[in-house]
């Protein structure tokens, strides 16, 4: 999630999977869980629920180029 900064900082990342606000083809997502291309994740921050498919996974990206890594549905 910080790589295609759906997700600005790691450790926020990390306490919103401790949390249970992420979740992973509609199973709960630990921070350590190993996402593929083609799943599909949702996260809930309040009464707003993001729901995205990952199009493509990588290391580092350029900010212009993060987009490209997830569709929001």
């Amino acid at each position: 999630m910080k790589v295609s900064r759906i997700i600005k900082r790691r450790t926020v990342a990390n306490e919103a999977c401790d949390a249970g606000r992420v979740s992973v083809n509609g199973k709960a997502a630990k921070a350590s869980l190993e996402v593929k291309i083609g799943d599909i994740a949702e996260i809930r921050f309040g009464s707003n629920i993001t729901k995205f498919e990952i199009l493509s996974l990588k290391e580092s990206v350029k900010k212009e180029d993060a987009e490209g890594m997830y569709r929001l549905i």
